[in-house]
């Protein structure tokens, strides 16, 4: 599978080839990580005899992925033309951003809302990076809903977990609670009836 295929299952398939371009173009490490909590992306500039690096978290939805892509090479435009010299979100990144953004803005690959989102945002000076408010917002519209259902939805010895990721096993109803053994530790815990969780 080539750089563009591959790049086409995390962002809007007609920006993949773009952003291929960027990556040789700039000779640039371009790592898909693991979600990190902390940080959507990430760019690090050349380190002795190490060159760029861009790393993007992998379960960003497409919209999110690609503003995000674009994020980080800006910063990494805004290292070659000015090394540290400059604020990493100051006035040099945002011209970066809105130059590397018009591809995409021309062939239409973000949907309406989005779209002004960003428009709003590089024309919005006091806003210092990509943590700004409405366009997060707008960017979590477009991430896929997990579908939850209600603990006594489930039959019994159902296997489900929960939001941090813990797995239980539905047991029998106990008064008003269901008694689930959690399978990660093997306690015994009571659920409310009505309590959101993901089904296995």
């Amino acid at each position: 599978m080539d750089k563009k295929e591959v790049l086409a299952q995390y962002m809007p398939p007609l920006a993949a080839p773009i952003i291929a371009k960027w990556i040789d173009y700039f000779q640039c490490e371009f790592k898909i990580s693991k979600n990190r909590s902390t940080k959507l992306g990430d760019y690090r500039h050349p380190f002795k005899e190490k060159g760029h690096k861009i790393s993007v978290n992998n379960d960003l939805n497409p919209y999110a992925f690609l503003v995000t892509t674009v994020h980080e090479f800006a910063h990494l435009l805004t290292w070659n033309d000015h090394k540290n010299k400059v604020k990493p979100h100051g006035a040099e990144w945002k011209i970066n951003f809105k130059r590397m953004m018009k591809p995409f803005f021309d062939l239409e690959v973000f949907p309406p809302d989005v779209n002004q989102s960003i428009t709003a945002y590089l024309n919005n000076p006091a806003a210092s990076s990509c943590t700004d408010l409405h366009l997060a917002r707008a960017l979590k519209k477009y991430d896929q809903q997990e579908e939850t259902v209600h603990v006594e939805q489930l039959p019994l010895n159902a296997i489900f977990t929960l939001k941090d990721g813990r797995k239980f096993q539905k047991g029998e109803r106990i008064r008003k609670r269901y008694r689930c053994a959690c399978l990660d530790n093997g306690k015994i815990y009571l659920f409310n009836p009505l309590a959101e969780v993901h089904a296995e």
